[in-house]
């Protein structure tokens, strides 16, 4: 999108770019021509992020999501189509250990402990993976995928794809 991410190895979080709808989670709309410390995060330990289009995930070593920016198709996960100007803990995962995430156009991608894959955000072209196209304003788990143990996942603009504990690779979504 119009922004960037950056991790360091103490488990900070940086932000720049455009900062319209509040993708670098600094509680404004302010753009950022040099990467900026997200202070939200003071105190803990983030151990990925993932930069979407205008929309921001990060993943903390104790298994949680956070996620901030633009929310009008769901991309969030906080049930809802808000803006979220500061990093919000997505509440749906609680009692569940997220290994990784993953943010694209308008939909987002988490990979749970056990293999589960969640998505969330706008459906269309059956990007989430739930057999229609309608959108998910909280993260739900991919059915298709029940009995596979998926290792890694990423989502793409149109598309999501996910990788098995077999090495089997996984796609859905827009496949023109």
């Amino acid at each position: 999108g119009f922004h960037d991410l950056a991790l360091t190895s103490s488990g900070a979080v940086w932000s720049w770019g455009q900062g319209g709808l509040g993708a670098l989670g600094h509680g404004d709309h302010q753009g950022q021509w040099q990467p900026t410390k997200i202070a939200a995060f003071a105190g803990q330990s983030v151990v990925a992020v993932s930069a979407g289009h205008e929309h921001s995930l990060a993943l903390t070593g104790n298994g949680a999501v956070w996620s901030w920016g633009e929310g009008g198709e769901g991309e969030l996960g906080h049930g809802d189509p808000q803006i979220q100007l500061l990093p919000k803990k997505v509440e749906a995962f609680a009692g569940q250990r997220v290994v990784a995430v993953s943010a694209a156009l308008v939909h987002s991608l988490a990979l749970t402990a056990d293999g589960s894959v969640w998505s969330w955000g706008y459906g269309l072209y059956g990007r989430l993976g739930h057999g229609d196209g309608q959108a998910q304003c909280q993260p739900t788990k991919v059915e298709a995928l029940a009995g596979q143990r998926a290792i890694a996942v990423w989502a793409g603009d149109g598309h999501s794809l996910a990788i098995t504990a077999d090495g089997s690779v996984w796609s859905w979504g827009f496949g023109e």
